[in-house]
């Protein structure tokens, strides 16, 4: 005891801040407070994947009125099953079904606190002692913080920009070894708008057979797919290697701050429940919170109800907002796009540094944007590409372009002599 003070025996846990720290949130707060509070114009933001605040991406009318209905009808004020209420289950059950060669049942789905918690869920069961993952570069840093707090061993496989970002198989292979215990891939892709074809994908599912690990789809932009490749979704290839898809109505009905996801098994030989991954996810699910219960009794409604419209019109948007970015970037010379977005709301482009002055790396080229144009923009160092930039184009057009007129402006500063 100290000056009359009390030896306290309490601590903070060391490393949660700086877990925190690479998530896309933490390094936009970052970028955030280095705006200049004396530039008039609107920030641009180009840095995340939220466009709902928007008016052209304003969600469906029946998902509105889903949510009102099941508030008013004083139904929904109580707790919900860890797993979710059976309504919302079967709906979605229903929903995913309708693209897989097999009938998924309500028993298959587990709802979560957007798709956040169910990467939360299955990285915290799959942390068994000496157990690794491996992760894509580029990815979402979510999935690296979650891994680093469970003490989850990550190794990172390439996906190849000449190649369309495709997973880099023989990398898969060459990492995988008796201790690996699932991969994970994003598709339609965050951040590379990639949209993988239907033989990528049964390759990655015969090569988890081969080695003897589940496949992790993020699915969480399921459907916004606006190029030449359809979406096809992983649980196709579940007969092949077990399957366990991550979704949520977030990105594709623009809501997510309602917070509702999706962990589904697809499954069909049962082998996550024979070793033991489906009573662990329950478990987990016994311990943790769960989205509000109105949302979910808003969802059969939701799934069923939306019209065609909405989502063909989300995706005219995206896709002119896409095209838009492209030809954009051609005309900024230190900034390079490998391949036209296909899908999801975001592209990655390579930085040449030789064509900048007086700028290291991307990170200070983003704090200089942030500073000197109001815009954010996301280095490429947050989703484990240094020296490349994650740009979204899921703002309305004339932000878009206003946005990338500033870059431009900004290269023509920094530029070498």
């Amino acid at each position: 005891m100290e000056n009359g003070a009390p030896a306290w025996k309490f601590r903070g846990k060391e490393g949660l801040s700086a877990a925190s720290a690479i998530t896309v949130r933490g390094i936009l707060f970052e970028l955030m407070a280095n705006l200049n509070a004396d530039d008039g114009r609107t920030m641009v933001p180009l840095g995340h994947g939220d466009p709902s605040s928007f008016p052209c991406f304003r969600t469906a009318p029946a998902a509105e009125d889903a949510v009102v209905d099941a508030v008013r009808s004083g139904k929904f004020n109580c707790y919900g099953p860890t797993v979710g209420i059976l309504p919302a289950r079967r709906a979605i059950a229903d929903y995913l079904s309708c693209d897989l060669p097999y009938k998924l049942s309500p028993d298959d789905v587990n709802l979560t606190l957007g798709c956040t918690q169910a990467i939360e869920a299955i990285l915290t069961v799959l942390a068994c002692p000496g157990a690794n993952i491996l992760l894509p570069r580029p990815g979402f840093p979510y999935y690296d913080a979650r891994a680093k707090h469970s003490h989850l061993e990550i190794r990172y496989f390439d996906l190849l920009p000449d190649k369309g970002w495709e997973v880099d198989l023989k990398g898969v292979e060459d990492l995988a070894d008796e201790s690996t215990v699932a991969m994970v891939i994003i598709n339609p892709g965050n951040p590379c708008g990639s949209v993988y074809s239907y033989q990528h994908l049964k390759k990655v599912a015969e090569t988890a057979r081969k080695l003897g690990i589940m496949v992790i789809a993020d699915e969480v932009y399921g459907h916004l797919a606006f190029g030449d490749t359809p979406f096809v979704p992983m649980g196709v290839f579940g007969s092949i290697a077990p399957v366990l898809t991550l979704g949520s109505i977030s990105k594709r009905w623009i809501v997510p701050g309602w917070r509702l996801g999706w962990l589904v098994t697809n499954d069909p030989n049962g082998f996550l429940k024979d070793t033991g991954v489906l009573k662990s996810l329950k478990g987990f699910l016994d311990i943790s919170s769960d989205p509000p219960t109105f949302i979910q009794a808003a969802v059969p409604h939701i799934l069923e109800k939306t019209n065609d419209d909405f989502f063909s019109k989300i995706i005219c948007i995206l896709r002119e907002a896409a095209d838009i970015c492209y030809e954009k970037i051609q005309e900024i010379p230190c900034i390079t796009c490998p391949k036209k977005p296909q899908g999801g709301m975001f592209v990655m482009v390579k930085l040449n540094l030789s064509l900048l002055e007086g700028i290291k790396d991307d990170q200070e080229f983003c704090l200089k944007l942030a500073k000197e144009e109001s815009v954010i923009v996301l280095p490429g160092i947050a989703v484990g590409m240094k020296n490349w930039l994650r740009i979204t184009f899921a703002i309305d057009i004339s932000s878009l372009e206003d946005g990338l007129e500033r870059i431009k402006a900004f290269y023509g500063r920094h530029a070498k002599k």
